[in-house]
């Protein structure tokens, strides 16, 4: 029975000291020509890409957990032609330092949203999976005007207490990422787009999400035969955010 006991206390300690590499993929730099915002935020440089310099209204991207975010540039350039777009990379992303955690990134959401407000009347949000979190973060501590939910979840810690049944995922947690508890602080009109067969999010954890906001408040579309990396090959994918968006 101590042996078996002495194997989890061993196998917490491994799941503790290794969650972030179960959360965070870091991306490598990825050249690119377009232009670029750079931000100095507690000692760390942040690497924004900026797409669409100069119109009225902003559009503030925070990507998946393994994403390239510089990859979504040709069909942002279309899909959103009255938006500047800024694509954040997160810390250790792209050309952007340090490491990625919750507290560095939500600090790094917050000071992209300031230094956009200096030059834009309206900003809205795209977060997709990892970033739904920083998103649903944002839009909790700042006045969005509209907001884009890509297979969206809970909280993190649901998520790996799903997956890591028999482990005390709630104490071992570092970066929680609890947008469930963030929902009643938002007043951004929200759309969200959930995959039918997201092997990454299980629906249960995007619907937990959805339910808590108030019907009149978001629109959940689900869409077919998509599954989490690739709901945006889907034709109707960029259509729903146009819509939503450019109306």
């Amino acid at each position: 029975m101590i042996y078996f006991l002495l194997i989890y206390l061993l196998a917490c300690a491994v799941l503790y000291l290794l969650q972030r590499k179960l959360i965070y993929y870091p991306t490598g730099k990825i050249p690119h020509s377009f232009p670029q915002l750079k931000l100095v935020n507690q000692n760390e440089t942040i690497e924004v890409i900026v797409l669409n310099e100069g119109k009225n209204e902003a559009l503030l991207y925070f990507g998946g957990n393994a994403e390239a975010v510089i990859y979504n540039a040709e069909d942002f350039l279309t899909a959103f032609p009255l938006h500047t777009v800024y694509l954040l990379n997160y810390r250790g992303y792209g050309e952007s330092t340090g490491h990625p955690t919750e507290k560095g990134i939500f600090s790094d959401a917050l000071l992209l949203f300031d230094k956009v407000q200096e030059t834009h009347q309206k900003i809205s949000v795209i977060g997709r999976s990892l970033g739904s979190g920083v998103a649903v973060y944002l839009a909790s501590k700042r006045p969005l005007h509209k907001m884009a939910l890509i297979t969206p979840y809970d909280s993190i810690k649901s998520l790996g207490q799903n997956k890591f049944i028999i482990f005390p995922v709630f104490l071992l947690l570092k970066d929680k990422y609890d947008s469930l508890r963030r929902v009643k602080h938002i007043q951004a009109q929200t759309i969200a787009l959930v995959a039918e067969n997201d092997e990454v999010i299980p629906k249960k954890h995007s619907l937990r999400l959805i339910n808590e906001f108030p019907p009149e408040q978001i629109t959940a579309i689900t869409i077919n035969n998509s599954g989490h990396n690739d709901i945006s090959y889907k034709e109707e994918y960029y259509q729903h955010l146009k819509d939503f968006f450019n109306y």
